[in-house]
């Protein structure tokens, strides 16, 4: 099997996804700034517990731990809403709110990547990455 991947971050999300529901702990993927910083605003947020950069073979690798041994995760879903065929832009004020503002989306702006509240705060749009809630 292959590590490259078209969609880097639609890969990143779905070994998560994957790793909720087979009740793994943590998942290891190939690193990436953009997958790095998708993770930290996901710890932010409070929905995985931790994320670590660290060497391997080739390059680097981003661990993130989606929550401890013996507890639940606390994504219910996670969801990539740009893909590579069609990507998906907003103005600052349509940015979706996900789930009456239980969950959060993913917004890739000029300032780099943040939260939707975040975004609609500094009056910027930009591509929607995810929504997780």
């Amino acid at each position: 099997m292959s590590t490259l991947s078209t969609d880097p971050i639609a890969d990143m999300l779905t070994r998560i996804r994957n790793a909720i529901a087979v009740r793994k702990y943590e998942v290891v993927l190939p690193h990436s700034n953009v997958k790095e910083s998708v993770a930290k605003l996901l710890k932010e947020t409070r929905f995985i517990d931790d994320v670590k950069v660290g060497k391997a073979t080739i390059g680097k690798e981003l661990t993130i731990v989606i929550n401890r041994e013996n507890t639940n995760a606390r994504i219910t879903e996670i969801v990539r809403i740009s893909k590579p065929g069609r990507r998906s832009y907003v103005s600052s004020d349509t940015i979706p709110t996900i789930k009456r503002g239980r969950g959060i989306v993913i917004v890739s702006t000029s300032k780099g990547m943040m939260t939707g509240s975040q975004a609609k705060k500094s009056g910027i749009g930009g591509e929607l990455i995810c929504k997780v809630y």
